[in-house]
């Protein structure tokens, strides 16, 4: 087995030349926006420790969710919640058998992709008007 020669066998493809399905970078995405959606928790329970604890605390807590880094990491957790709300729902369909075909899937992938981002710009709206 040592001695076979390995150098003339074609290699698997890898990521820099497969192109993944969109079902499959949204299945990705998923369970991506599912852990970040804990940056989000996270600032905002370190807001509310910040009310309860006093009101330095709350200052030093109020002034960092009110940064622009503050801003980004909340629009982003915005956005994750939506994306993994519609992507959950979307697997309730497919638990039941529904939207399973590949067509469907691609269909049902940019649904929740153009979905996700036009329900972050509501929220975004809906902030800034009230």
């Amino acid at each position: 087995m040592a001695d076979v020669n390995r150098g003339n066998r074609p290699l698997s493809p890898h990521l820099q030349v497969y192109k993944l399905p969109v079902a499959a970078v949204t299945s990705i995405l998923t369970r991506v926006t599912g852990h970040a959606l804990v940056a989000g928790i996270l600032l905002i329970v370190w807001w509310l420790l910040g009310a309860v604890s006093g009101p330095r605390a709350f200052a030093t807590a109020d002034w960092v969710v009110r940064s622009w880094l503050g801003f980004l990491i909340l629009t982003a957790s915005a956005w994750a919640l939506w994306y993994h709300a519609l992507a959950g729902i979307r697997h309730l369909f497919y638990d039941a058998g529904i939207g399973l075909e590949i067509d469907e899937s691609r269909k049902s992938s940019w649904a929740i992709i153009i979905g996700s981002g036009v329900m972050t710009l509501i929220s975004l709206i809906l902030f800034f008007i009230g």
